[in-house]
Protein backbone atom coordinates (compact mmCIF):
# COMPACT_ATOMS: atom_id res chain seq x y z
CA UNK A 1 0.00 0.00 0.00
CA UNK A 2 1.46 3.58 -0.63
CA UNK A 3 2.60 5.22 2.40
CA UNK A 4 1.64 8.87 1.23
CA UNK A 5 -1.31 9.51 -0.61
CA UNK A 6 -1.47 12.55 -3.60
CA UNK A 7 -3.90 15.32 -3.06
CA UNK A 8 -7.14 14.59 -4.69
CA UNK A 9 -6.61 17.58 -7.06
CA UNK A 10 -3.21 16.60 -8.29
CA UNK A 11 -4.62 14.40 -11.34
CA UNK A 12 -7.97 14.87 -13.41
CA UNK A 13 -10.42 12.40 -13.75
CA UNK A 14 -9.52 11.42 -16.81
CA UNK A 15 -5.87 10.32 -15.47
CA UNK A 16 -7.69 8.66 -12.47
CA UNK A 17 -9.39 5.99 -14.72
CA UNK A 18 -6.26 5.71 -16.85
CA UNK A 19 -4.77 4.69 -13.42
CA UNK A 20 -7.27 2.13 -12.88
CA UNK A 21 -6.85 0.52 -15.81
CA UNK A 22 -3.54 0.08 -15.68
CA UNK A 23 -4.13 -1.52 -12.34
CA UNK A 24 -5.78 -4.55 -13.42
CA UNK A 25 -3.14 -5.31 -16.07
CA UNK A 26 -0.46 -7.76 -16.08
CA UNK A 27 3.16 -5.79 -16.45
CA UNK A 28 3.50 -6.69 -19.68
CA UNK A 29 -0.03 -5.17 -20.82
CA UNK A 30 -2.07 -8.44 -20.83
CA UNK A 31 -4.86 -9.25 -18.60
CA UNK A 32 -5.81 -11.99 -16.72
CA UNK A 33 -9.06 -13.88 -18.47
CA UNK A 34 -11.64 -12.93 -16.05
CA UNK A 35 -10.25 -9.14 -16.23
CA UNK A 36 -9.55 -9.58 -20.32
CA UNK A 37 -12.65 -10.91 -20.78
CA UNK A 38 -14.49 -7.66 -18.86
CA UNK A 39 -12.75 -5.07 -20.37
CA UNK A 40 -13.32 -6.87 -24.11
CA UNK A 41 -16.93 -6.45 -23.33
CA UNK A 42 -16.92 -3.29 -21.92
CA UNK A 43 -13.90 -1.63 -24.21
CA UNK A 44 -12.02 -0.72 -20.89
CA UNK A 45 -12.21 -0.76 -17.18
CA UNK A 46 -13.36 2.09 -15.47
CA UNK A 47 -14.07 2.47 -11.00
CA UNK A 48 -15.93 6.27 -10.89
CA UNK A 49 -18.53 7.34 -8.31
CA UNK A 50 -22.16 7.42 -10.12
CA UNK A 51 -24.21 8.50 -7.52
CA UNK A 52 -24.58 9.66 -4.02
CA UNK A 53 -26.60 11.02 -1.24
CA UNK A 54 -26.46 12.13 2.38
CA UNK A 55 -28.31 8.89 4.12
CA UNK A 56 -28.56 10.28 7.67
CA UNK A 57 -27.91 13.05 9.83
CA UNK A 58 -25.53 10.93 11.84
CA UNK A 59 -22.81 8.29 10.91
CA UNK A 60 -23.66 5.78 8.42
CA UNK A 61 -22.85 2.05 9.45
CA UNK A 62 -23.49 -0.71 6.89
CA UNK A 63 -25.31 -0.96 3.73
CA UNK A 64 -26.47 -4.24 1.56
CA UNK A 65 -27.65 -4.68 -1.81
CA UNK A 66 -30.67 -6.86 -1.97
CA UNK A 67 -29.74 -10.23 -4.74
CA UNK A 68 -31.58 -8.50 -7.43
CA UNK A 69 -29.54 -5.44 -7.22
CA UNK A 70 -32.57 -3.00 -7.24
CA UNK A 71 -32.42 -2.24 -3.51
CA UNK A 72 -30.07 -1.44 -1.17
CA UNK A 73 -30.45 -0.97 2.65
CA UNK A 74 -28.23 1.57 4.94
CA UNK A 75 -28.66 1.92 8.74
CA UNK A 76 -26.58 3.83 11.45
CA UNK A 77 -26.42 5.93 14.12
CA UNK A 78 -29.46 7.58 14.12
CA UNK A 79 -31.10 4.55 14.72
CA UNK A 80 -32.76 3.99 11.42
CA UNK A 81 -32.45 1.57 8.45
CA UNK A 82 -33.33 3.03 5.30
CA UNK A 83 -34.26 1.31 1.87
CA UNK A 84 -32.96 3.10 -0.95
CA UNK A 85 -33.91 2.14 -4.81
CA UNK A 86 -30.58 1.63 -5.87
CA UNK A 87 -30.87 3.06 -9.64
CA UNK A 88 -31.27 6.04 -8.54
CA UNK A 89 -30.80 6.38 -4.85
CA UNK A 90 -34.50 7.53 -3.90
CA UNK A 91 -35.40 6.32 -0.52
CA UNK A 92 -38.56 4.15 -0.65
CA UNK A 93 -39.01 3.45 3.01
CA UNK A 94 -37.66 3.87 6.40
CA UNK A 95 -37.40 1.72 9.26
CA UNK A 96 -37.56 3.28 12.79
CA UNK A 97 -38.02 0.61 15.38
CA UNK A 98 -34.70 0.25 16.72
CA UNK A 99 -34.34 1.95 19.84
CA UNK A 100 -30.28 2.49 19.27
CA UNK A 101 -27.31 2.40 16.65
CA UNK A 102 -28.06 0.04 13.55
CA UNK A 103 -24.92 -2.42 13.28
CA UNK A 104 -25.67 -4.17 10.25
CA UNK A 105 -28.31 -4.69 7.45
CA UNK A 106 -28.65 -8.19 5.16
CA UNK A 107 -30.89 -8.93 2.58
CA UNK A 108 -32.63 -12.37 2.45
CA UNK A 109 -31.00 -13.68 -1.11
CA UNK A 110 -34.04 -14.96 -2.10
CA UNK A 111 -37.62 -13.51 -0.05
CA UNK A 112 -37.98 -9.89 -0.17
CA UNK A 113 -37.41 -9.85 3.93
CA UNK A 114 -34.04 -7.41 5.48
CA UNK A 115 -32.58 -8.34 8.39
CA UNK A 116 -31.65 -5.67 10.91
CA UNK A 117 -29.03 -5.50 14.29
CA UNK A 118 -28.86 -3.53 16.37
CA UNK A 119 -27.10 -1.76 20.22
CA UNK A 120 -30.40 -2.38 21.27
CA UNK A 121 -30.01 -6.30 22.43
CA UNK A 122 -32.36 -6.97 19.37
CA UNK A 123 -32.72 -8.55 15.52
CA UNK A 124 -35.25 -7.78 13.57
CA UNK A 125 -36.67 -8.81 10.31
CA UNK A 126 -38.81 -6.94 8.15
CA UNK A 127 -41.10 -7.25 4.97
CA UNK A 128 -39.36 -4.90 2.20
CA UNK A 129 -42.79 -4.26 0.62
CA UNK A 130 -44.26 -3.57 3.85
CA UNK A 131 -41.62 -2.30 6.36
CA UNK A 132 -43.84 -0.58 8.67
CA UNK A 133 -43.82 -3.15 11.60
CA UNK A 134 -41.03 -5.78 11.59
CA UNK A 135 -41.92 -9.24 10.79
CA UNK A 136 -39.91 -10.49 13.76
CA UNK A 137 -38.22 -9.64 16.45
CA UNK A 138 -35.76 -11.38 18.10
CA UNK A 139 -34.96 -10.77 21.75
CA UNK A 140 -31.81 -13.33 24.05
CA UNK A 141 -29.25 -11.28 23.41
CA UNK A 142 -27.89 -9.79 26.82
CA UNK A 143 -25.45 -7.56 24.89
CA UNK A 144 -25.09 -5.54 21.53
CA UNK A 145 -25.71 -7.24 18.75
CA UNK A 146 -22.93 -6.20 16.16
CA UNK A 147 -23.55 -8.34 13.18
CA UNK A 148 -26.48 -10.20 11.65
CA UNK A 149 -26.61 -12.20 8.29
CA UNK A 150 -29.27 -14.40 5.85
CA UNK A 151 -28.52 -18.08 5.07
CA UNK A 152 -28.06 -18.06 1.47
CA UNK A 153 -30.62 -21.40 0.69
CA UNK A 154 -32.52 -21.55 3.86
CA UNK A 155 -34.92 -19.08 4.14
CA UNK A 156 -35.43 -19.55 7.64
CA UNK A 157 -32.33 -19.45 9.32
CA UNK A 158 -30.61 -16.04 10.39
CA UNK A 159 -27.54 -15.72 11.97
CA UNK A 160 -26.16 -12.77 15.00
CA UNK A 161 -23.65 -12.44 17.24
CA UNK A 162 -22.95 -9.68 20.24
CA UNK A 163 -20.36 -8.12 21.87
CA UNK A 164 -20.04 -11.12 24.77
CA UNK A 165 -18.92 -13.33 21.89
CA UNK A 166 -22.43 -14.86 21.88
CA UNK A 167 -23.62 -16.20 18.27
CA UNK A 168 -27.66 -17.16 18.13
CA UNK A 169 -29.32 -19.08 15.19
CA UNK A 170 -32.57 -17.43 14.76
CA UNK A 171 -35.84 -19.12 12.88
CA UNK A 172 -38.08 -16.49 11.13
CA UNK A 173 -40.53 -19.13 10.73
CA UNK A 174 -41.20 -19.96 14.36
CA UNK A 175 -40.04 -16.66 15.55
CA UNK A 176 -37.52 -18.19 18.15
CA UNK A 177 -33.64 -18.70 18.76
CA UNK A 178 -33.21 -22.65 17.15
CA UNK A 179 -29.05 -22.27 18.35
CA UNK A 180 -26.93 -20.37 21.12
CA UNK A 181 -22.85 -20.87 21.00
CA UNK A 182 -19.92 -19.00 21.00
CA UNK A 183 -17.52 -17.64 19.07
CA UNK A 184 -17.60 -14.27 17.80
CA UNK A 185 -18.12 -10.31 19.09
CA UNK A 186 -17.84 -8.67 15.72
CA UNK A 187 -19.14 -9.77 12.60
CA UNK A 188 -20.83 -12.93 11.43
CA UNK A 189 -21.13 -13.80 7.79
CA UNK A 190 -22.28 -17.15 6.13
CA UNK A 191 -20.58 -18.82 3.01
CA UNK A 192 -22.89 -17.58 -0.01
CA UNK A 193 -24.09 -20.08 -2.31
CA UNK A 194 -23.62 -23.26 -0.83
CA UNK A 195 -24.11 -22.12 2.91
CA UNK A 196 -21.44 -24.63 4.62
CA UNK A 197 -19.48 -22.35 6.82
CA UNK A 198 -20.44 -19.45 8.99
CA UNK A 199 -17.35 -17.21 9.44
CA UNK A 200 -17.29 -15.92 12.88
CA UNK A 201 -14.79 -12.89 14.00
CA UNK A 202 -13.61 -12.63 17.37
CA UNK A 203 -10.85 -10.38 17.99
CA UNK A 204 -8.12 -10.97 16.01
CA UNK A 205 -8.91 -14.32 14.71
CA UNK A 206 -11.56 -15.47 12.04
CA UNK A 207 -13.43 -18.95 13.05
CA UNK A 208 -15.29 -21.18 10.10
CA UNK A 209 -17.55 -22.83 11.81
CA UNK A 210 -19.47 -26.05 10.30
CA UNK A 211 -23.39 -24.34 9.77
CA UNK A 212 -24.94 -27.63 10.61
CA UNK A 213 -22.86 -28.50 13.68
CA UNK A 214 -20.77 -25.12 15.03
CA UNK A 215 -17.58 -27.03 15.06
CA UNK A 216 -14.62 -25.05 14.08
CA UNK A 217 -13.42 -26.61 11.15
CA UNK A 218 -10.49 -23.80 10.43
CA UNK A 219 -9.36 -21.14 12.83
CA UNK A 220 -8.00 -18.17 10.68
CA UNK A 221 -5.02 -16.33 12.63
CA UNK A 222 -2.26 -13.83 11.54
CA UNK A 223 -3.93 -10.66 12.25
CA UNK A 224 -2.35 -8.73 14.93
CA UNK A 225 -4.68 -6.32 15.45
CA UNK A 226 -8.63 -6.38 16.12
CA UNK A 227 -9.99 -7.65 12.86
CA UNK A 228 -12.85 -5.16 11.84
CA UNK A 229 -14.54 -6.77 8.89
CA UNK A 230 -14.40 -9.96 6.50
CA UNK A 231 -16.28 -10.45 3.31
CA UNK A 232 -16.72 -14.00 1.01
CA UNK A 233 -15.79 -13.54 -2.75
CA UNK A 234 -19.90 -14.46 -4.60
CA UNK A 235 -18.58 -17.71 -5.09
CA UNK A 236 -17.64 -19.07 -1.70
CA UNK A 237 -13.92 -19.58 -2.72
CA UNK A 238 -12.45 -16.63 -0.91
CA UNK A 239 -13.04 -15.23 2.22
CA UNK A 240 -11.13 -11.79 2.94
CA UNK A 241 -10.38 -10.55 6.46
CA UNK A 242 -9.42 -6.75 7.28
CA UNK A 243 -7.82 -5.40 10.59
CA UNK A 244 -6.85 -1.72 10.98
CA UNK A 245 -3.30 -2.29 9.07
CA UNK A 246 -3.70 -5.40 6.91
CA UNK A 247 -5.70 -7.33 4.53
CA UNK A 248 -5.84 -11.53 4.19
CA UNK A 249 -7.68 -13.27 1.53
CA UNK A 250 -8.29 -17.03 2.41
CA UNK A 251 -8.73 -19.52 -0.30
CA UNK A 252 -11.53 -22.45 0.72
CA UNK A 253 -10.94 -24.25 -2.26
CA UNK A 254 -11.19 -28.45 -2.04
CA UNK A 255 -7.98 -29.77 -0.63
CA UNK A 256 -6.28 -25.85 0.49
CA UNK A 257 -9.01 -24.80 2.62
CA UNK A 258 -8.14 -22.24 5.02
CA UNK A 259 -4.95 -21.31 3.14
CA UNK A 260 -3.90 -17.50 3.22
CA UNK A 261 -3.35 -16.65 -0.35
CA UNK A 262 -2.89 -12.77 -0.82
CA UNK A 263 -1.65 -10.29 2.45
CA UNK A 264 -1.63 -6.77 2.01
CA UNK A 265 -0.33 -4.69 4.79
CA UNK A 266 -0.58 -0.94 5.61
CA UNK A 267 1.04 1.31 7.80
CA UNK A 268 -1.11 3.73 8.21
CA UNK A 269 -3.88 1.80 10.34
CA UNK A 270 -6.33 3.58 8.63
CA UNK A 271 -8.53 0.21 6.69
CA UNK A 272 -12.29 -0.32 8.09
CA UNK A 273 -14.09 -2.64 5.42
CA UNK A 274 -13.61 -4.44 1.97
CA UNK A 275 -15.02 -6.23 -0.49
CA UNK A 276 -14.30 -8.30 -3.78
CA UNK A 277 -15.26 -6.62 -6.98
CA UNK A 278 -18.26 -7.59 -8.30
CA UNK A 279 -16.94 -8.39 -11.91
CA UNK A 280 -13.09 -8.57 -11.74
CA UNK A 281 -12.09 -11.39 -9.10
CA UNK A 282 -8.59 -10.11 -9.04
CA UNK A 283 -9.35 -6.92 -7.63
CA UNK A 284 -10.48 -6.00 -3.98
CA UNK A 285 -12.03 -2.36 -2.90
CA UNK A 286 -10.39 -1.35 0.56
CA UNK A 287 -12.52 1.53 2.61
CA UNK A 288 -9.98 3.65 4.33
CA UNK A 289 -10.30 7.03 5.77
CA UNK A 290 -11.67 9.25 2.73
CA UNK A 291 -9.91 6.71 0.74
CA UNK A 292 -11.22 3.51 -0.96
CA UNK A 293 -7.91 1.57 -2.03
CA UNK A 294 -8.06 -0.51 -5.17
CA UNK A 295 -5.54 -3.95 -4.51
CA UNK A 296 -5.45 -5.90 -7.32
CA UNK A 297 -4.57 -9.67 -5.50
CA UNK A 298 -2.36 -11.20 -8.44
CA UNK A 299 0.07 -8.27 -9.12
CA UNK A 300 -0.30 -6.94 -5.27
CA UNK A 301 -0.67 -3.44 -6.64
CA UNK A 302 -2.81 -0.79 -5.41
CA UNK A 303 -3.62 2.85 -6.03
CA UNK A 304 -6.24 4.97 -3.90
CA UNK A 305 -9.02 6.97 -5.32
CA UNK A 306 -10.77 10.40 -2.91
CA UNK A 307 -14.06 9.00 -2.18
CA UNK A 308 -15.58 10.15 1.02
CA UNK A 309 -14.70 12.77 4.51
CA UNK A 310 -14.10 9.98 6.58
CA UNK A 311 -14.03 6.52 7.10
CA UNK A 312 -15.55 4.09 4.74
CA UNK A 313 -17.43 2.00 7.38
CA UNK A 314 -19.08 -0.65 4.97
CA UNK A 315 -18.80 -1.62 1.51
CA UNK A 316 -21.58 -4.02 -0.69
CA UNK A 317 -21.86 -5.10 -4.19
CA UNK A 318 -24.10 -6.14 -6.70
CA UNK A 319 -23.02 -9.20 -8.74
CA UNK A 320 -26.14 -8.17 -11.35
CA UNK A 321 -25.43 -4.72 -11.80
CA UNK A 322 -21.79 -4.73 -10.85
CA UNK A 323 -22.85 -2.13 -8.67
CA UNK A 324 -20.27 -1.27 -5.34
CA UNK A 325 -21.88 0.98 -2.72
CA UNK A 326 -19.77 3.04 0.10
CA UNK A 327 -21.18 4.01 3.49
CA UNK A 328 -19.16 6.46 5.52
CA UNK A 329 -18.96 8.27 8.96
CA UNK A 330 -19.16 11.28 6.67
CA UNK A 331 -22.86 10.39 6.53
CA UNK A 332 -22.91 9.89 2.85
CA UNK A 333 -23.76 7.03 0.93
CA UNK A 334 -22.15 6.56 -2.80
CA UNK A 335 -22.26 4.47 -5.90
CA UNK A 336 -19.04 3.39 -8.07
CA UNK A 337 -19.03 1.58 -11.53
Amino acid sequence: MQAAKKSPTTKTCRELQADVGRLVEDGDGSVDDNVGRCMAARKGFSFAEVNSVRASPNRVTCCHFSSDGKLLATGGYDEKAVLWHADTLKPKSTIEQHSCVITDVRFSPSLPLLATSSFDKTVRVWDVDNPGCSRCTFIGHTASVMSVDVHPNRDDLICSCDLDGEIRYWSINNGSCARVFKGGDTQVRFQPRLGRFLAAVAENVVSILDVETQACRHSLQGHTKPINYVCWDPSGEFLASLSADSVRVWRFRSGSEGECVYTLTCNNNNLFSCAFHPTYTSLMIIGCYKFLELWNTTENKTMDLPAHEGFISSLAVSTVTGSVASASHDKWVKLWE
